[in-house]
């Protein structure tokens, strides 16, 4: 296991851009119960996975789906035993605790690990409740936005690097689960994995290296990645574009189909009524609003109403051939983002989602749509969320005398606290001592001035506030002087943002996890795993609804 020095947990108040719809869900729930159907506890898990109702039918071919895909993601075309072992479980009746993402280049930004091992940790407890639960990592292949996916942030030894996939004009609004890699990639993989640093590294490239070849498609190289590094964790993954999938969702489809217009009024009504208790419908719903996509030449469009007649692309359909098309290839459509927690939970025994804050902010829309298609609706729980502090970026840190929190008040903040620690050893101990001096001077006339008039007393303090502050300005320039010959403290700067909040964000919103598994290893896994409980522990309260800091 990867020995944490140092490990604390803070509100996500204190983080930039948390809106009030997540703060109410993580730390005032009852104010925003009526827009979810549990609360995110293990109460609420256990309360949903009672409801669960799948057919017999229903699950035995998804699993028989699942046992396919999964064991084309395992290395040699084998099925990890421990997903193996869950695959049984399902079968034989086990509720499921689901999280997805898209499949980004390279797994993407470092919380696609975060859900993946929220959702291990929940099934893990769920389990030792009494209740039988497995993990289930839904692939989110039949997005159709390449520029979301083609690319990943990477930190490496120089500075924060990205790599990304040269999109082709052909590929425009597929699939990305049908987008093939193609030979590019080759070169992509064999820099990015010559940067990986640490113990494990080898191992690390090794899987991206088996993973991502011409021949993968963004969905099929992300599954291969995720069930190599993740191995030994019983995840079961899953790939939605399956046709038989899609026949088994056909009549959640055709629901979507024929209710279109009542289920757009309700979800206008709840946009109105999310803006008027003060917070935001995440997803833009408008009076041409379908929950579904429509396959047209190719390309995934959305599918809007228009005066009894539906539109996709360039093209009109009557509701008849839409109909029609929904019985002969239902793989033509798929769901929107309001309508694919519907979908997954037709498909899958789901008692619990993990999710990240925008998915959190639009289950109090999908809410609508699981009253009114599936009749139930699984417990929602937020995702772990990491940021990770390695040990020179710690030196750094307590070299300037610095918090995570001062990464999110800004560079200005950042840089002036960095300029007053800054100085040379002697340099800062003078101004320390002159600073000393001068209040204590300020000091001194205090008491005769007190005697003579009383009302001097408030002229000498703001005259030492202002001596104060031209002496606090001169030691910033002095700072910023020995900085501009040295260029030390703006490439210390640099790389604390790059390491801690990258492009104005959390770390675990944009940088890759894979350096920091090819430093750690398997044991760093194992450490974040523990760690995305949601019970309390011998090492102290959960943090389940709040935000880790780890220093390694």
């Amino acid at each position: 296991m990867t020995p944490c020095m140092e490990s604390h947990c803070i509100s996500f108040r204190e983080i930039p851009h948390t809106t009030k719809l997540l703060q109410s869900f993580l730390e005032d729930f009852s104010r925003v119960s009526v827009y979810y159907g549990h609360p995110p506890a293990p109460a609420g898990i256990d309360a949903a996975a009672r409801e669960v109702r799948l057919e017999p039918a229903v699950r035995r071919a998804v699993v028989e789906v699942l046992r396919e895909q999964n064991r084309r993601f395992g290395p040699g075309n084998a099925i990890d035993s421990a997903t193996g072992r869950n695959l049984e479980r399902l079968a034989a009746g086990a509720v499921a605790i689901v999280t997805g993402q898209q499949v980004g280049l390279f797994s993407g930004p470092a919380y696609t690990f975060y859900k993946a091992l929220s959702a291990v940790r929940c099934a893990q407890e769920t389990t030792g409740r009494g209740i039988d639960a497995v993990p289930i990592f839904w692939l989110a292949t039949e997005d159709h936005d390449l520029a979301e996916v083609n690319h990943v942030f990477w930190n490496t030894r120089n500075a924060m690097t990205k790599y990304e996939l040269p999109a082709k004009e052909e590929d425009a609004g597929r699939h990305v689960g049908e987008v093939l890699l193609g030979d590019s990639v080759e070169s992509i993989v064999a820099v990015a994995a010559e940067t990986l640093e640490g113990p494990f590294a080898q191992e690390t490239a090794r899987a991206l290296r088996e993973s991502y070849t011409p021949g993968e498609t963004y969905g099929s190289a992300f599954g291969k990645l995720l069930a190599r590094l993740l191995a030994g964790q019983g995840i079961i993954f899953i790939d939605p574009l399956d046709a038989r999938l899609h026949h088994l969702a056909a009549p959640v489809y055709r629901k979507a189909l024929d209710e279109a217009d009542s289920l757009r009024e309700a979800l206008l009504a709840r946009s109105k009524e999310l803006e008027h208790e003060g917070f935001h419908a995440q997803v833009k719903v408008t009076r041409e609003t379908t929950l579904l996509f429509y396959k047209v030449n190719g390309r995934r469009e959305p599918l809007r109403s228009r005066n009894g007649h539906f539109a996709a692309g360039d093209k009109e359909f009557s509701r008849e051939q839409l109909s029609s098309a929904l019985n002969d290839t239902p793989e033509s459509f798929t769901p929107s983002a309001l309508l694919r927690p519907v979908v997954q939970d037709t498909l899958l025994p789901t008692a619990g989602y993990i999710g990240g804050p925008a998915e959190v902010a639009y289950m109090a829309q999908t809410q609508i749509n699981y009253q009114k298609i599936l009749g139930r609706m699984p417990a929602i729980l937020p995702r772990a969320s990491f940021t990770i502090v390695e040990s020179p970026i710690a030196r750094f840190l307590a070299q300037y005398e610095l918090d995570i929190r001062d990464m999110f008040a800004g560079v200005q903040h950042l840089r002036a606290k960095m300029v007053q620690k800054s100085l040379a050893a002697g340099l800062a101990s003078r101004f320390e001592s002159g600073e000393a001096a001068l209040r204590s001077m300020l000091a001194e006339y205090e008491e005769p001035l007190g005697r003579l008039d009383p009302t001097l007393v408030e002229a000498l303090h703001a005259s030492g506030r202002k001596m104060l502050h031209q002496f606090e300005q001169l030691k910033a320039k002095a700072g910023r002087a020995e900085n501009f010959r040295s260029g030390v403290l703006e490439r210390h700067e640099r790389i604390l943002v790059d390491s801690l909040y990258p492009n104005g964000g959390l770390q675990e919103r944009t940088l890759c996890a894979l350096p920091m598994l090819a430093s750690n290893g398997p044991g760093f896994l194992d450490d974040l795993l523990r760690r995305s409980s949601f019970a309390d522990s011998a090492d102290g309260p959960a943090c389940a609804h709040q935000h880790h800091v780890l220093f390694l």
